[in-house]
């Protein structure tokens, strides 16, 4: 086996960035992925606040 030829993990210190096909794909995913976890965490924020806060405010919409 060639080091750095194949995967045996997706974590960032297993892969070899020096290959330029690496790099582009797994820092793609990486930026969609980190992307999508925000978007998950600010829906969950947001969706918390107006289910727990807002009642307490007597406001109703």
């Amino acid at each position: 086996m060639i080091h750095g030829e194949t995967l045996h993990s997706p974590l960032p210190w297993d892969l070899p960035w020096w290959m330029p096909d690496h790099a582009v794909f797994f820092g793609v995913l990486y930026a969609v992925l980190g992307i999508l976890g925000l978007a998950v965490g600010f829906v969950l924020t947001k969706s918390y606040i107006e289910t727990v806060v807002s009642p307490k405010t007597g406001h109703d919409h």
